[in-house]
């Protein structure tokens, strides 16, 4: 089984290739996307996440734009870096990342054995370049997990969740060409909160990165604990805990579209579960053990934190 990660390389994707790798499964490749920060921002985390954790999979860069509008980050919420923090950030590393994410997916989907599955944790933008350039390849994708979406209201807009309205196109596409889908959205994810008490397990860990993950898992808390609430869900890495357990999931087809047009509407998805008024095209995680998937959270970022 090939398993692939699309990522614009937050803290909450760090966490998510962490739940991945310590969940059993090999990564054969990540690509990189715009989205959280700018693509060379991205590219730099990538680098140091690499270093600093020593990973042994290729990284590929992919699309700096979206198919189509503006380039939309979310540095206004993540910082310039993308990646808060309350202390350590991610050291400097050797950014020698090609420019090849199109053809890095394409060629792992013509040699891989078995299944071959996607977890995409940010815009839709390098998946739907091979859906719309190579169909045939596209199909061959056994299952595409995503955490975007909302199912009620948005995050970067009342409408739309962040990664859906950075390229909305893109999930567009991605969702017409029939590729297995299934999405992780903002009401899934805001089910699974980490608090500040969490930090301290993370911290007392006493690996070489203990204190670099804590300070980074107590930057993004500080998220919503800045802004008056008191836990902040690691979105991305609920996506990937339903990726690697889907058990844990309770998932429901749907019919899902997203919106291209309107001030106010660009990037909603729309979900219909009613049989008779659409013709299913997805599914969606409709709810998670959340004391688990939690502590699966948790125990990934204190078993890298431990080395």
């Amino acid at each position: 089984m090939g398993v692939w990660i699309d990522t614009d390389m937050g803290f909450d994707d760090l966490a998510a290739i962490m739940v991945v790798a310590h969940g059993g499964l090999a990564i054969d490749g990540i690509s990189l996307v715009l989205g959280n920060a700018p693509l060379d921002q991205v590219r730099r985390n990538a680098a140091g996440a690499a270093a600093a954790f020593v990973w042994p999979f290729p990284i590929h860069a992919g699309r700096a734009k979206p198919v189509l509008g503006k380039l939309e980050t979310a540095v206004s919420i993540l910082s310039d870096a993308g990646m808060p923090t309350a202390g350590e950030a991610l050291p400097a590393g050797p950014d020698t990342f090609v420019e090849d994410a199109f053809e890095a997916l394409c060629s792992w989907l013509e040699r891989s054995e078995g299944e071959r599955r996607i977890l995409a944790l940010g815009p839709l933008t390098n998946i739907a370049a091979v859906a719309l350039a190579r169909p045939d390849l596209a199909a061959k994708i056994t299952d595409l997990t995503w955490m975007g979406g909302g199912l009620t209201a948005g995050n970067h807009t009342a409408s739309a969740e962040f990664n859906a309205f950075a390229d909305p196109e893109a999930a567009a596409i991605v969702l017409a060409h029939g590729i297995p889908f299934r999405m992780v959205d903002l009401d899934l994810c805001r089910k699974v909160l980490c608090a500040p008490e969490d930090v301290e397990p993370v911290r007392s860990a006493g690996g070489r990165n203990a204190t670099l993950l804590a300070d980074l898992l107590a930057g993004f808390v500080s998220i919503a604990t800045s802004r008056g609430r008191k836990a902040m869900s690691l979105y991305d890495a609920v996506a990937a805990v339903a990726f690697v357990q889907p058990d844990l999931a309770t998932w429901q087809d749907a019919r899902i579209d997203v919106e291209l047009t309107g001030s106010h509407t660009r990037g909603r998805t729309v979900v219909e579960t009613r049989a008779g008024k659409a013709e299913f095209n997805a599914q969606f995680a409709a709810d998670i053990d959340a004391a688990k998937a939690k502590q699966s959270i948790l125990d990934a970022l204190k078993a890298e934190a431990s080395w």
